[in-house]
């Protein structure tokens, strides 16, 4: 496995580990940061079996999974986490998400941390494409896409199961010789 580490100018991401299960659990089990993921709070049990999942797909060839711990470069705590799943049926594309501790919104972070993702996708993997669905609601979600160069494509009705019923997602995507022209 080789170790990733990927660093911007306010944010760096690194693979999770084990020690990351208290500072995920911050994100994972927040109420106001899960509101528009598809799924309830997590407990530092499922957040710990997350993580074990995580480092266990960092080991798989080819990778087609990176769960990322975010990390602020100036003071060098963990602020946040970015997946990045990599489609096996076609490896030029891949899924990004990502949550922020609640005392880092507002501030751009957002923003900095889809535009370090694609970085990462495009220069460091060589992808092809890659896209984010959002809930309708999270227009942060949005603005961080949008401005980071994300294209809003449209709406997947009834997308995606969530504690609180059917919800419909909306889809942004990059691809990488639009990103590398910008």
């Amino acid at each position: 496995m080789r170790q990733v580490v990927w660093n911007g100018e306010r944010l760096g991401l690194r693979d999770v580990t084990e020690t990351d299960v208290h500072g995920l659990h911050a994100i994972y089990g927040d109420p106001t940061v899960t509101q528009h993921m598809p799924f309830a709070p997590r407990t530092l049990d499922e957040v710990a079996a997350l993580v074990d999942e995580a480092v266990a797909a960092a080991f798989t060839e080819p990778r087609l999974l990176y769960v990322m711990a975010v990390i602020d470069i100036e003071r060098r705590g963990l602020i946040g986490v970015a997946r990045l799943h990599i489609e096996a049926d076609h490896p030029h594309s891949a899924e990004i998400g990502f949550g922020l501790l609640p005392d880092m919104w507002g501030r751009g972070i957002g923003t900095d941390l889809v535009r370090l993702l694609l970085s990462f996708g495009f220069k460091e993997l060589g992808l092809h494409r890659i896209w984010g669905a959002r809930s309708p609601a999270n227009l942060p979600a949005q603005l961080a896409m949008l401005t980071a160069g994300m294209v809003e494509e449209g709406r997947i009705r009834h997308h995606v199961h969530t504690p609180h019923g059917w919800r419909d997602s909306i889809v942004h995507s990059a691809l990488e010789d639009e990103w590398t022209e910008r």
